[in-house]
């Protein structure tokens, strides 16, 4: 068995090395396409785009995201997958000979294990959804066309393309081996198919929501506490991202397992507060919701609302207080992109009625 996995990862060094020795050029976009894949992106700039035009796509993106990176946590606790950049230094697969150079950067030094990969997982389950949602939105029931079977086979060539983008970039930075990355493709997608089957989510309360975040919570708390009196340290993954990481700068606090967890728990748990809440309902959910104009400016206004929002970094230095700040400033991107900013919004649009009658 630990034969076959150093094979596997030996294949995996020799893909990262290959990629970095004949496309150096291609550095910068690799780079760019793992931030681009990041799950931030789709709390700060898919959702609320989304969540205006239509809402239930915004809901299920937000519970596809935050469900699929839960599950990726725990499959990771579980799989113990390692990581390239520390793996090639540790191995004795090389023993007599000389290991592959792999070249690191600033985005390679994640702390948690790597298998699957959460890049490509969240990616796949995100992207998904939009897929499915647009020819939801434009197909319908309409009788098939030509013109449907393009507009289906460009879709899904546009994600496929997306996906390997996403799978070569964290190959080429060394954060996963290949398999890790196509675990997490096919692991993302099955998570946002499951939820094509799930409606209960678009009118869930607030007890729900709660009860959700706590399940969830608890769960992968247990999980981490029963493995610990087992003698198994699920944070094994941190002294060696502390060790091998070239610049110790780059390992930063925000990729370590309890961090994506209550950031991905604020976000779901943020949601809840906000579609149950007077704001929402006045706004999104009364006349104003029901305008064009008002939810183009709400998708606006919240896409700028969060990118300011977004300047702010909790402190790193208590690592309790940078938990409980990112939990608190995830539950705040969903209550301003779905309910105080329309709220605001519908305010000011009534405001200049008022003053035009």
């Amino acid at each position: 068995m630990e034969a076959g996995m150093d094979l596997l990862h030996h294949s995996g060094i020799q893909a990262t090395h290959y990629l970095q020795a004949s496309y150096p050029g291609s550095q910068d976009w690799f780079l760019f396409v793992s931030f681009a894949a990041d799950l931030r992106n789709t709390f700060f700039i898919l959702f609320p785009i989304w969540f205006h035009l239509c809402e239930a796509v915004g809901i299920k993106l937000i519970w596809v995201a935050v469900i699929g990176d839960w599950l990726n946590l725990v499959f990771k606790w579980i799989l113990f997958g390692q990581r390239p950049y520390w793996w090639v230094h540790e191995t004795g697969f090389y023993h007599n000979t000389s290991a592959p150079s792999i070249q690191q950067f600033p985005v390679t030094c994640e702390t948690g294990p790597g298998s699957p990969s959460g890049h490509a997982m969240g990616s796949a389950g995100v992207y998904y959804v939009t897929v499915t949602a647009i020819l939801s939105i434009i197909l319908g029931n309409k009788q098939p066309s030509w013109k449907h079977s393009f507009l289906r086979a460009a879709l899904w060539a546009a994600f496929w393309a997306i996906q390997v983008c996403v799978c070569l970039s964290r190959v080429f930075i060394a954060a996963h081996f290949p398999h890790q990355v196509i675990a997490g493709v096919v692991s993302g997608m099955l998570v946002a198919e499951s939820f094509q089957r799930i409606h209960s989510i678009y009118e869930a309360s607030l007890q729900r929501y709660v009860a959700t975040t706590l399940f969830l919570f608890s769960f992968a708390l247990g999980f981490y506490v029963l493995l610990k009196c087992l003698g198994v340290d699920l944070l094994w993954t941190l002294e060696k991202a502390k060790r091998w990481c070239e610049n110790p700068e780059w390992v930063h606090l925000d990729t370590t397992p309890f961090a994506g967890l209550l950031r991905n728990l604020g976000i779901l748990f943020g949601l809840g507060l906000a579609l149950n809440s007077p704001m929402y309902l006045e706004s999104c959910r009364g006349k104003p919701g029901q305008r064009l104009s008002f939810r183009l400016s709400c998708m606006a206004a919240s896409l700028v609302t969060l990118h300011l929002f977004d300047s702010f970094k909790p402190p790193a230095k208590v690592e309790l207080l940078f938990y409980l700040l990112s939990f608190c400033k995830s539950a705040a991107v969903p209550l301003a992109a779905a309910a105080l900013v329309p709220y605001c919004v519908s305010q000011l649009l009534s405001q200049k009625e008022k003053k035009v009658v």
